[in-house]
């Protein structure tokens, strides 16, 4: 284990050394983010997953600077150009940016200005100038004519070209332009010529500066984009007075004509060198801050999707509405498994309005339906009015579910393998149902980005957005745990230690042996050894199973723990898990040892108390208000519920019915202030909202929470998640999870204290 990648990783998110050596060594031997945070608590400091994976995060960034500082010390090394200084700075460098500025004067160039002008025998010429010595470089220039050079004019322009290249790469000049343009730099965008009605929808930024100290990740990713369109010119830059400045100062020693010449070789090198390889740079640092502050915002709102309340095992039957087609219904038992399906018209005024009533009725009574689930696409809200009117003669309860997403599960490769003699309407049906039964195990048939509950997902690195939300996966799914014998592959597979291999070995199995009895089973499923047994164990449940602690979060290497405590209490572990005044008299500090901590007692006692318990809300119906079905139907001044559907770092969209979501503006959330919309609301929240504006014409609904009591967090119903296309113009906010590592503004502080 490197102690300088220790000390660095501790110091940076402020723990201990020992907990960064524990958990990356925890790391290196196959262990999971989900296993380390709950079963080596004692190990670790108790580091919760978002610090675990930060560790393996700078880890992996420490590996990557040691290689290319490998890579960069033989080139230097191979040239014999490497000094005992040089070496010691190398080494003593953890940024990728100091790096290369040392690396840049020895870095193998392709043919350039400079380097045709040392061809043509310019270089002896560019040092002496560049010593400003000289008082005459035009009559110096002359001894340098020869059949390349023609011209004292020309010779002058070389050995410029040469003493621009050398002024380029000066670290301590970069170094210094760094911190300018760190305090001064400024993001300007400007519209191209003739791209003003077709880029209208970027219209904020037809004229726009801000420093990029303040611009919020957002505003970033609006410009890049409006840029990547072709609608929008962007540059990033301080005042070239200002850069100019501190070249002069660094580089010109002289008051004579060589002075000078080496004036003209400084702006020369801002201007074709400096000034676009520092822009590059800090283009990609805002945008690497973007993409993570995005990525940040998409993962925690999937975190909350997939955290939603589920309806439970129960019967269910799914409606995916339309008009002319008619709507797509299917019936589910109470583990999601299709038992009927058929094509109704409740929304013809005619005798198939009758059929349909008739059909859900007798569904209703032969399968035994607890609730019944509407997809909210088109003709939703027409649909849930007719199916709530229908008297079933016991209480059947109508949800509206959140659809997004469904049409990419019914044509994926999965749907297939599920119904493959079904076609994609059908398929859709099942996924609105088997979403209200359980949404974490339908969702995670689907790549995260269709469920559209991001910011900018399509605009973001796409490897660092798919590792992000698979660590969202991951850590629900362990989150919840997950039921042994009823779970799909799919599920399997997120859970700690697994993966899809060996998820389809489980099945596989169970097929062939029937539902598992005991976790000790595990073992004899196909290429599932020791150690995929200790991480993925306590993450799946087994009900009615030959142990009762099968079927809770206790890890079987605490077992003989638990069957000790029964034992001094005089019974067994079932009666232990059942009574509570046993559970009361049970000291944890008794069972302390090296291998069994106070951290690891205290969780085994709340998990006996309530076993297997489910961390997710109660599911809670929602309705609209009342006649509220389109844009036109509403007016300024109206206060309406809502169900929050997408969550930005500018505010929050609700859904209010009207088939468009309406934008709550993060200044609009509270009535006090707060800096990130997570303060205020969350996913799936069931909301009262204030119509602010509404304009038609652009599809957007202005709305506020402010004066408005929000009731706490809630799971059904659901509106289409819309992406914000322009950015809006919202203030910086700083989300209430933990800031990403390579945050912009975090990097800018970091950059700021060093040149402070």
């Amino acid at each position: 284990m490197n102690s300088k990648h220790i000390a660095l990783i501790s110091a940076e998110l402020n723990i201990s050394a020992r907990q960064a050596e524990n958990t990356m060594n925890l790391l290196a031997e196959g262990s999971t983010v989900p296993f380390i945070s709950r079963y080596r608590k004692e190990v670790t400091g108790s580091l919760d997953e978002v610090q675990i994976g930060k560790i393996e995060d700078l880890q992996k960034r420490y590996q990557e600077v040691d290689e290319r500082r490998a890579f960069i010390i033989k080139t230097i090394t191979d040239q014999e150009k490497m000094t005992p200084e040089l070496l010691g700075k190398l080494e003593n460098t953890w940024a990728l940016t100091e790096l290369e500025d040392i690396y840049l004067p020895y870095k193998p160039k392709r043919k350039t200005r400079g380097t045709q002008a040392i061809e043509k025998g310019l270089e002896p010429l560019a040092k002496l100038i560049f010593e400003q010595q000289e008082n005459a470089p035009q009559s110096a220039a002359e001894q340098f004519l020869n059949e390349q050079v023609a011209s004292t004019e020309e010779a002058l322009k070389g050995a410029r070209d040469i003493m621009a290249e050398w002024i380029n790469e000066n670290a301590e000049l970069r170094d210094k332009l760094r911190k300018l343009f760190t305090h001064t730099a400024v993001l300007t965008s400007k519209v191209i010529e003739g791209k003003e009605e077709e880029g209208s929808k970027y219209k904020d930024y037809f004229d726009f500066s801000e420093e990029i100290s303040a611009i919020p990740s957002h505003r970033i990713l609006a410009i890049l984009r409006g840029e990547s369109e072709g609608f929008l010119y962007a540059t990033i830059s301080p005042a070239e007075e200002d850069a100019t400045e501190i070249i002069n100062k660094q580089f010109v020693t002289g008051n004579n004509a060589s002075s000078e010449q080496v004036k003209k070789a400084g702006a020369d090198s801002y201007k074709r060198l400096l000034r676009p390889s520092l822009e590059n740079e800090f283009r990609a640092l805002g945008k690497e801050s973007a993409d993570a502050e995005a990525i940040e915002v998409f993962a925690e709102n999937l975190r909350q999707l997939l955290l939603a309340a589920p309806l439970g095992p129960k019967a269910v039957i799914a409606i995916d509405p339309g008009y002319r087609t008619g709507c797509k219904v299917v019936a589910l038992d109470d583990q999601g498994n299709m038992l009927d399906n058929d094509v109704i018209y409740p929304l013809e005024k005619n005798y198939k309005r009758d059929d349909a009533e008739a059909l859900l009725k007798r569904w209703v009574e032969r399968y035994d339906t607890a609730a019944i689930a509407v997809g909210n696409g088109t003709a939703g809200r027409e649909t849930e009015e007719f199916v709530k009117k229908i008297d079933f003669g016991k209480k059947v309860n109508v949800f509206m579910v959140n659809e997004s997403g469904a049409s990419v599960y019914s044509a994926s490769e999965v749907a297939r393998e599920e119904f493959p003699d079904f076609d994609v309407t059908v398929r859709g049906a099942v996924s609105i149902g088997r979403r209200l039964i359980d949404p974490l195990a339908e969702l995670v048939k689907i790549d995260p980005k269709a469920i559209g509950v991001g910011q900018y997902q399509h605009d973001v690195n796409q490897s660092s957005l798919k590792q992000s939300l698979d660590r969202v996966v991951v850590s629900c799914v362990n989150n919840v745990g997950v039921n042994l014998n009823t779970a799909s592959k799919h599920l399997l597979a997120y859970v700690s230690g697994l993966g899809p291999s060996l998820a389809e070995n489980i099945v596989k199995y169970r097929k062939e042996n029937g539902a598992f009895k005991n976790r000790l089973q595990l073992k004899k499923v196909s290429r599932l050894g020791d150690k995929a047994f200790e991480q993925c164990a306590g993450f799946l449940r087994i009900e009615n199973g030959d142990n009762p602690l099968d079927n809770s979060a206790v890890h079987p290497e605490r077992y003989s723990l638990i069957e000790t405590m029964a034992a001094k209490q005089h019974c067994t572990v079932q009666d232990l898990m059942a009574k509570e005044d046993l559970r009361k008299k049970i000291n944890p500090k008794e069972y302390v040892s090296e291998e069994v901590g106070l951290l690891t007692l205290e969780d085994i006692l709340k998990e006996l108390d309530k076993p297997s318990r489910d961390p997710r809300d109660e599911i809670a119906i929602f309705e609209y208000a009342e006649g509220i079905r389109t844009m036109e139907d509403l007016k300024v001044g109206m206060t309406l519920p809502g169900v929050v559907t997408n969550i930005t770092n500018f505010g929050a969209f609700v859904d209010i019915g009207v088939k468009q979501d309406g934008l709550v503006h993060i200044s609009h959330l509270s009535n006090r202030f707060i800096s990130n919309p997570n303060e205020a609301v969350k996913l799936n929240q069931k909301v009262t909202v204030t119509v602010l504006e509404v304009d038609p014409s652009r599809k957007r609904i202005s709305l506020s929470m402010k004066d408005n009591e929000a009731p706490g967090a809630g799971n059904s119903g659901g509106g289409q998640r819309k992406e914000r296309r322009d950015g809006g113009s919202a203030k910086p906010s700083k989300q209430g999870a933990p800031a990403p590592l390579n945050d912009f503004q975090a990097k800018l502080a970091e950059l700021k204290k060093k040149f402070n």
